[in-house]
């Protein structure tokens, strides 16, 4: 059985609300190792804020690049069907030749470091030619300013957000934009008993 995606309980909250949202998006709830849950809140909300409060600045990069290759390692070792990819920089972008958008069109997850007013982590779930759906666990009632940002309300257990590419791929500090290209960072996470074949897939989906 898929459970509905979750939100954040606190502030700094969405690293590790995003990845276990992850694990319930590619895998049923019957599936999921409680090592992987115990292992995503042991090393996530590991950042200190300016005051040397512990947490209180969310998630680093070093421990999502931690996960990610601490993912890869528990597949092997349990065989379980999940793998991992994590991409910096240049790598980063939405696009038709983009690793992010061959992977949701493989049926895969990215965990994705957007602008949300400070850094954010959100859970990309699909994209068509001109929007990229996904899910943000930040709860969130009151339409945005800017119409072309969609409040999605009827679908809970994969996104409740369409963003335009353009703001996706933005260097600015606009909702959801990516920001400058040397600090972007995304994990890609795929079921591999679920990921579709390169020749399964097409060029856009919804």
């Amino acid at each position: 059985m898929k459970n509905p995606l979750n939100y954040q309980v606190t502030e700094y909250d969405c690293g590790p609300t995003t990845l276990q949202n992850a694990m319930s998006f590619l895998f049923k709830r019957e599936e999921v190792p409680p090592d992987i849950i115990k292992h995503i809140m042991l090393f996530c909300l590991d950042s200190y804020n300016t005051k040397g409060e512990f947490g209180k600045n969310g998630t680093s990069k070093m421990a999502m690049m931690f996960l990610s290759n601490w993912l890869n390692q528990f597949g092997k070792m349990k065989k379980f069907p999940i793998h991992s990819e994590y991409l910096t920089g240049e790598e980063v972008f939405m696009g038709e030749n983009s690793r992010i958008m061959y992977a949701l069109q493989q049926g895969g997850a990215v965990v994705a470091r957007v602008m949300y007013g400070c850094w954010h982590y959100v859970l990309l779930t699909g994209a068509d030619a001109k929007q990229v759906y996904l899910f943000d666990p930040y709860y969130r009632k009151k339409p945005f300013p800017q119409p072309e940002l969609k409040l999605i309300a009827d679908m809970p257990y994969s996104r409740n957000r369409s963003v335009p590419w353009e703001m996706i791929n933005s260097t600015g500090k606009g909702a959801y934009a990516l920001g400058p290209i040397d600090t972007r960072e995304a994990t890609i996470i795929f079921n591999r008993d679920t990921q579709k074949k390169p020749a399964d897939t097409i060029e856009y989906f919804i």
